[in-house]
């Protein structure tokens, strides 16, 4: 075994050596093929490169087409939003634009609103500041009160009592009673009263401002309530809502002395008020009278009724009366009728007797 291993040794040496003699010979006899196999197998190698190179390179052109469709389905699709939401956007831009400019014409029409009523306020002060001028404008908002809520003839400015005074207005109550409105409140003890500085001010005014209401309410009642010929109240027209809400608030004590002196302290919102109920009670005496002249009405009407039913009582006796003459002239008719029938058969027997006759004489002649 162990002799034999050399040997082997010696022998695998001997066949390799031999086997690569060989392969040398056969390299130095074919070189030509060597190189056109090895050429051949380049040339294989490159087109089978080139083909997965152009596999490779059709895959990313298919790729890069794929790549490109998504974005271009991308961008599409952000474009639509981009243009839907710009859309959005300007619409909802030009709403509120809009919106801002009727906003703003609305505080442009209430600046120039403010603007005139500033005007007014001060012409207003300007007026007040004369006491002709405030007692003419109590007058004007009284009589526009007045006009606007009742009709013609309802009223009178500057009727004149049996006693010779004037008021500012007299109402006509539908009893025919006037009701006398005076509009010369005196807003002097008023302005005072506002104007005052310091508390010894503002007392003297209020003193002031009791004394002036209180004398304005005693000539109102000693001028314009009449027993018997006025109305039992009169009313003392304060042309302002704020300086009646002042006075009621912090003198309480004038309308409790109005009131025992039947004298009524109101404003341009109660003038409004009172004015609505004459009108309405002036409408309640004018539907009452529409309603006894209905009544006398329905009262003639129902006796015409009467009348006519007597009346058409009577004809139907006419026409009873009627029928039954006309139902006896039918029977006589019928009668008549009966006498001419049998008037006719007597005629028909006589000729037919006149006819039968002349043979029977002519037979007896022949015998």
């Amino acid at each position: 075994m162990t002799d034999s291993l050399p040997i082997l040794v010696v022998i695998a040496i001997v066949i390799a050596a031999l086997a690569a003699v060989g392969v040398a010979l056969w390299r130095s006899r074919r070189p030509a093929d060597a190189k056109a196999m090895m050429v051949a197998e380049l040339l294989q190698a490159q087109r089978d490169s080139a083909a997965r190179l152009e596999a490779m390179i059709k895959m990313l052109a298919d790729r890069q087409s794929q790549v490109q469709h998504a974005v271009n389905e991308r961008l599409d699709s952000v474009t639509h939003r981009l243009g839907d939401s710009l859309h959005k956007t300007t619409q909802h831009t030009t709403e509120n634009l809009q919106k801002l400019h009727e906003r703003l014409a609305v505080i442009d029409s209430a600046q120039k609103n403010i603007t005139a009523l500033a005007t007014e306020v001060t012409t207003l002060q300007g007026v007040l500041a004369n006491k002709q001028s405030r007692g003419a404008f109590g007058q004007l908002r009284m009589e526009a009160i007045i006009q606007d809520g009742l009709p013609k003839g309802a009223y009178e400015f500057q009727y004149t009592l049996s006693n010779r005074t004037r008021p500012d207005c007299c109402v006509f109550l539908p009893d025919k009673r006037p009701m006398a409105i005076d509009a010369k409140f005196p807003l002097e003890a008023v302005t005072a009263y506002r104007d005052a500085k310091s508390e010894e001010e503002r007392k003297a005014a209020a003193q002031r401002l009791r004394s002036d209401v209180n004398k304005h309410i005693a000539d109102i009642a000693d001028k314009y309530l009449i027993p018997g010929e006025t109305y039992e109240v009169a009313l003392m027209f304060v042309p302002s809502e704020s300086v009646y809400a002042e006075l009621y608030d912090g003198f309480d004590d004038l309308f409790q002395r109005a009131y025992r002196a039947r004298v009524v302290i109101v404003s341009p919102a109660l003038l409004s008020l009172a004015i609505q109920m004459v009108q309405q009670m002036q409408k309640d005496v004018r539907m009452r009278e529409a309603a006894d002249q209905i009544r006398d009405e329905v009262a003639r009407l129902v006796k015409d009724v009467g009348l006519l039913g007597e009346r058409v009582r009577k004809l139907q006796t006419h026409f009873n009366q009627a029928g039954e003459d006309i139902r006896q002239a039918v029977v006589s008719i019928g009668k008549i009728e009966a006498h001419g029938e049998r008037i006719a058969q007597v005629e028909l027997r006589a000729e037919a007797e006149n006819a039968i006759a002349p043979p029977a004489l002519t037979l007896q002649a022949g015998e």
